[in-house]
């Protein structure tokens, strides 16, 4: 070809696309990818049919850390007495956290926009669904957008269980605006969303119940760690209703002898239990965010839960597709969505191809107390290495001598002992998110636990315990028959 005909062609192969990427979803991931991209030199179109942030900024991370604030203070009006301050008796009022939290809402969801339209993003408001390989429809106005490049980035929504009467009950999307507080609460489900409302509420002034269909709180986090906080919340007054599940919900009528119950919610569990409730909030757990996007018409494949089917570097079986965030159900976390944003970014427009990294990543449980955790908890160590040593700690914090709570913090380390390799660290205990955060790069470093003895310890503090352990708790080792081990089918 011509020098001549190449400068002809090269145009027009770019005028067959309106733009280089076309991002579905304006939550961490998708917000993140445009921005990285746009700075790349590429032409970025974004749609998001509600508010800019997405999960995490409008009724998830942001508002619900904003509540966990709000519920510390009960405690420590309570603790401060201890410490001699003399205060009148606090009173909590709903309306002015719901109205300081959209303030804040409302301005991250504008400082994200004007993100946007500083890097060149150009964002519209509306719902899109492919149309195919490479055009997307925005259903505000019809028309059709042609991009080289698609990403979906829609996140995920509450996952709802069928049974009479669900249409009384809300998910985490509605908790954070509800008009009146809730003096009694049922939660249905005991993962790490369910936990840290029922702790926070709790904390709050709330009556709370957990219907649990496990036979412990948070699955998938250190049995340690499980058994301190469901521990923790039996002390504080949270019921749980563990092996069980919600069946009906009802609506109460009340009459004139029973007025100030009027309006409630009677909940029955599987189990026959008989509950009465201002809310219930059903926090079973997530679900990939794909119904109605068009996948079908793009040929878009996904797994059996709804996820789109996706490879390391975020592209889906369709070359010009790729998806990030929790709408793929690799890791559902903020940080992981902004991180493979990114990586998609600069390794498709950037020219600086890599890939994320999914081992150790630290996560943390607002739940009061705090879980701090990264690595491998330790059934996980014992099924994957020979032998490992496990270092536990359970002890009052210093502040708790003034105060007379009997509450204790869980510091546990899992090491590997061939190599001596720390494989998992798990912490229950005040601030233990900002503490797992900082231990998180000595992990993925490769740490070893004389790494950690050799620091020298901040006194008097919480994290000191982490750098005085010496000596292991027990020792699990599969080749020495004198040694505990576990069965296979426990782990």
């Amino acid at each position: 070809m011509s020098r001549q005909a190449a400068e002809v062609s090269e145009p027009s192969r770019e005028a067959e696309f309106d733009v280089d990427l076309f991002v579905i979803g304006g939550g961490s991931g998708g917000i993140r990818a445009a921005s990285v991209a746009a700075g790349h030199g590429a032409r970025v179109m974004l749609a998001e049919e509600y508010r800019l942030g997405g999960t995490c900024v409008i009724r998830g991370c942001v508002p619900k850390k904003l509540f966990v604030y709000a519920s510390r203070f009960s405690g420590a009006f309570e603790e401060a007495a201890g410490f001699g301050w003399r205060l009148s008796v606090p009173h909590f009022d709903w309306p002015s956290l719901i109205a300081a939290k959209d303030r804040e809402i409302t301005r991250l969801e504008g400082f994200y926009g004007t993100g946007q339209q500083s890097a060149g993003v150009e964002v519209v408001r509306s719902r899109a669904v492919l149309e195919d390989a490479t055009s997307v429809r925005l259903l505000k106005n019809g028309r059709r957008v042609r991009a080289r490049t698609i990403l979906i980035a829609t996140g995920a929504r509450p996952e709802l269980p069928r049974f009479d009467g669900i249409e009384l009950g809300i998910t985490s999307d509605a908790v954070f605006d509800l008009k009146t507080f809730p003096r009694k609460l049922v939660i249905g489900g005991a993962g790490y969303i369910a936990m840290e409302f029922a702790g926070l509420f709790a904390a709050l002034g709330s009556d709370v119940t957990v219907v649990c269909r496990g036979s412990n709180v948070l699955r998938g986090f250190d049995e340690d760690v499980r058994q301190a906080v469901a521990g923790s919340y039996t002390n504080r007054g949270i019921k749980l209703m563990f092996s069980d599940s919600i069946r009906r919900l009802e609506r109460r009528n009340g009459d004139v002898r029973d007025g100030e119950h009027a309006g409630r919610i009677n909940v029955t569990t599987e189990q026959g239990g008989r509950l009465m409730a201002d809310q219930v909030l059903l926090a079973i757990g997530r679900t990939p965010n794909t119904t109605a996007l068009g996948l079908d018409r793009a040929g878009v494949k996904t797994g059996a839960d709804g996820a789109i089917i996706v490879d390391a570097s975020s592209r889906t079986n369709i070359p010009s597709i790729y998806a990030v965030g929790d709408v793929s159900n690799q890791f559902n976390l903020t940080p992981v969505a902004i991180r493979e944003g990114h990586a998609f970014a600069d390794s498709l427009f950037g020219k600086k191809a890599w890939q994320v990294d999914y081992s150790n990543v630290p996560t943390a449980v607002f739940s009061s107390p705090e879980i701090g955790s990264v690595g491998l908890t330790e059934l996980e160590a014992r099924a994957q290495y020979p032998a490992v040593d496990v270092y536990k700690a359970r002890f009052r914090p210093l502040k708790a001598a003034v105060t007379g709570d009997c509450e204790t913090a869980l510091l546990k380390v899992v090491v590997d002992c061939a190599t001596d390799r720390i494989l998992g660290v798990h912490i229950v205990a005040e601030e233990a998110s900002e503490m797992i955060q900082v231990l998180a790069i000595a992990i993925r470093s490769g740490a070893t636990m004389k790494d950690f003895a050799s620091v020298m310890a901040v006194h008097p503090t919480v994290g000191e315990e982490i750098v005085a352990m010496r000596t292991p708790t027990v020792r699990y080792d599969r080749r020495d028959a004198s040694t505990p081990h576990v069965p296979s089918a426990a782990v």
